[in-house]
């Protein structure tokens, strides 16, 4: 999500089987599509800033922003086709008053020691740029079972605008570690912020955690916006997401406004570095995943990042519109459309993102 936080009153706020046996009539469990594992784009309408979690149960577990930024959701489905049909659960609303009760954005969905955790923005009623990042802890096994219960504001250096929390392990089995695997390693957070005295919205950080919700030791700025394509509209550099192959751990980025400037960077560290080094990290000075007139998609961005259905295939998980004349604030359009398309891998080991793929049937395979 994109902001201003040094001129709140431009803004209004919206009102507004692979798993054993056969799945029966299970809430927010679509059925399972055909072998050749087909979908079609957008794979789920009006839910931006996705994210998919594919679990060691072999089920895909789906989060978004939704267009009234009121509440979280959750999908779950055998295959990634099937969450465009899958019944959505509202598993927490906002509060009508004080702390979370507006602005809520960019739910992610981890399990982590047995335990589900959401990492979504939300800021208070009275106060609604006042955007922090919270947690929801269910220890049920299943997510929407049990009760999710909040954990509290992830408390950074600086109380400032802060938003798109996303959490990952390291070191892992770097080029081998997919849908299933445990990991190892130091538990990190990554996320967007404003840092004081800097002439931007927000940089993306990075912290160890002593615990899913809890940063340890220093905090380190990755990237702030420095390239024309990272300042388009406002100087945004957000919406982390990790993937770890070929020796290297990637993370990618959103830059821009969330109109047609919208699109993806990367950071690039190897695995035998310190990521709390900044200086292990390598930044592209192109953005990798853009807007494309061809293929009538447009502001690509704010990614995840899961697999197929085989294990194997890689799968890039975000959302685009279909056109790209907005009328008033983007962030009152609510037709920013979850899509999903294979990630490819180029000779050097590096990720091939390719453009993002006009709207209609397509397979993972």
């Amino acid at each position: 999500m994109s902001h201003d936080p040094t001129a709140p009153t431009r803004r209004l706020l919206l009102q507004g089987a692979l798993a054993v046996g056969a799945i029966g009539a299970v809430p927010g469990v679509a059925s399972a599509a055909a072998p050749n594992r087909p979908y079609a784009n957008p794979l789920v309408r009006n839910r931006a800033d996705p994210h998919i979690h594919r679990h060691t149960d072999r089920h895909y577990y789906f989060t978004a922003t939704a267009p009234e930024y009121d509440r979280i959701i959750l999908r779950r489905s055998r295959t990634l086709g099937g969450l465009a049909t899958a019944k959505e659960a509202v598993i927490w609303r906002k509060h009508a008053t004080g702390d979370m009760g507006a602005h809520i954005w960019a739910p992610e969905i981890h399990h982590i020691d047995g335990k589900w955790y959401i990492y979504f923005a939300a800021a208070p009623a009275d106060d609604v740029w006042k955007i922090r990042m919270w947690v929801l802890e269910n220890p049920s096994r299943d997510p929407f079972k049990g009760t999710w219960t909040e954990k509290g504001r992830i408390v950074t250096a600086w109380d400032t605008f802060s938003l798109d929390a996303t959490t990952f392990t390291f070191p892992q089995a770097l080029g081998s570690a997919r849908a299933g695997e445990t990991p190892t390693g130091s538990r990190y957070l990554a996320w967007a912020q404003h840092e004081p005295g800097i002439d931007h919205n927000t940089g993306i950080f990075l912290s160890r955690m002593a615990d899913p919700w809890t940063l340890t030791g220093p905090q380190i700025r990755l990237t702030t916006p420095e390239y024309d394509w990272e300042c388009a509209g406002f100087k945004v550099n957000e919406g982390a997401s990790v993937i770890l192959r070929n020796g290297r751990v990637f993370m990618t980025y959103s830059a821009s406004a969330t109109d047609s400037n919208y699109c993806m960077g990367l950071l690039t560290a190897d695995a035998d570095s310190d990521l709390m080094d900044p200086a292990s990290w390598t930044k592209s000075p192109r953005p990798v995943f853009t807007s494309n007139d061809t293929t009538r998609q447009y502001g690509p961005g704010h990614n995840s990042f899961t697999v197929a259905e085989d294990g194997r295939t890689d799968v890039l998980v975000y959302h685009a519109r279909q056109y790209k004349e907005i009328s008033g604030d983007p962030l009152h359009d609510p037709n920013r459309h979850t899509r999903i398309q294979r990630l490819g891998w180029k000779p050097d080991g590096t990720p091939d993102f390719g453009i993002p793929v006009a709207d209609g049937p397509g397979a993972l395979a």
